[in-house]
């Protein structure tokens, strides 16, 4: 089967999978692309045979629905970390947020956080940032095929994106905070759309677990 799930927030990705997993009964259950535990929205999921087809899954697009705090930053960059700095936010317009999306256009590249699931050395960044170990990391080429803004008041910027594959929307909403001249953290993240898989059709991991062999083929 090839689901799309509705992952809700506080749980991992591979929460998700060890819950299908003890559902459906299958012990080669897998998912199409990580989400931050604090993320929700699309986790297209795999199990049996149908896993071969993930790697083409998580290779598509995507596309999410962000919210960036203002005036603060965090070691995580979303809410699950510590504040470790506060900076005045300045005056901020709609044409000027406008601009500074338009600017992350195209193809450019990206230094994944340290807390993240990447690996250096087979160990993930994520289990060296707790440690308070900073390593350097290569830059990857990301593209950003659509952004644009969805609401603003003086602390907050909600904005959709499409981006490719290995995009990290909370190094780009740090980005943008400092493009603005202030630091920001993500405070909400929705994937909306993972390829052709829409949020739309997605079924909360709640309603999968008590109707899933409807959803069988």
């Amino acid at each position: 089967m090839i689901l799309n799930i509705y992952k809700p927030k506080g749980i991992t990705s591979f929460g998700v999978v060890k819950k299908i997993r003890k559902i459906v009964g299958e012990k080669k259950v897998g998912h199409g692309g990580t989400l931050d535990p604090f993320a929700e929205g699309v986790l297209v999921i795999g199990t049996g045979s149908d896993t071969k087809e993930l790697k083409k899954i998580t290779d598509t697009d995507k596309t999410y629905t962000a919210s960036i705090q203002l005036g603060k930053t965090t070691n995580t960059l979303d809410p699950e970390g510590d504040v470790i700095g506060k900076k005045k936010i300045p005056r901020i317009s709609e044409s000027k947020i406008n601009k500074v999306l338009d600017s992350f256009l195209g193809v450019s590249m990206q230094t994944p956080p340290m807390f993240s699931a990447k690996k250096i050395g087979g160990v993930k960044l994520y289990e060296l940032a707790r440690k308070n170990i900073i390593v350097d990391r290569e830059p990857s080429q990301i593209n950003i095929s659509s952004i644009n803004l969805i609401n603003f008041s003086e602390t907050n910027i909600i904005f959709s994106v499409s981006c490719s594959k290995g995009t990290y929307i909370r190094v780009l909403g740090k980005e943008i905070a400092e493009k603005l001249g202030t630091v920001g953290y993500l405070n909400s993240l929705i994937r909306t759309r993972v390829g052709e898989y829409f949020i739309d059709d997605s079924v909360p991991l709640d309603q999968f677990k008590l109707s899933w062999k409807s959803y069988a083929h």
